[in-house]
Formats: structure tokens, C-alpha cells, sequence
């Protein structure tokens, strides 16, 4: 099994996820789940090779 795909989201999109995570309560459990999702990326990124 190789690594998992980075899908690309494009900048707008970026801004509109950012927008909508700053507007949910302190501590709603989707922030955590997508700072985990973050690391995952990262994970991906370097099994790839990418930078």
C-alpha cells in the first residue's frame, strides 16, 4: 500500500473552511478532528515526498 493522496484545495476554498472554523464555538469537536486531519496531510505529504 503506498501513501495517501493530498487533495489540493485551492485557496478560496482554504479561506472559506478558515472563515467557517473561526466562527464554530471554542472546543466544538469538528476544530479538533480537522487538526488532526491537518497532521494527517502532513504525514501524507512526506510519505510522498512532497514539500
Amino acid at each position: 500500500m503506498g501513501c495517501p493522496r493530498v487533495v489540493p484545495y485551492d485557496r478560496a476554498f482554504q479561506n472559506r473552511a478558515a472563515d467557517e472554523l473561526q466562527a464554530m464555538p471554542a472546543g466544538a469537536a469538528v476544530v479538533v478532528m480537522m487538526a488532526d486531519y491537518a497532521a494527517m496531510r502532513d504525514q501524507a505529504r512526506a510519505c510522498g515526498g512532497e514539500s
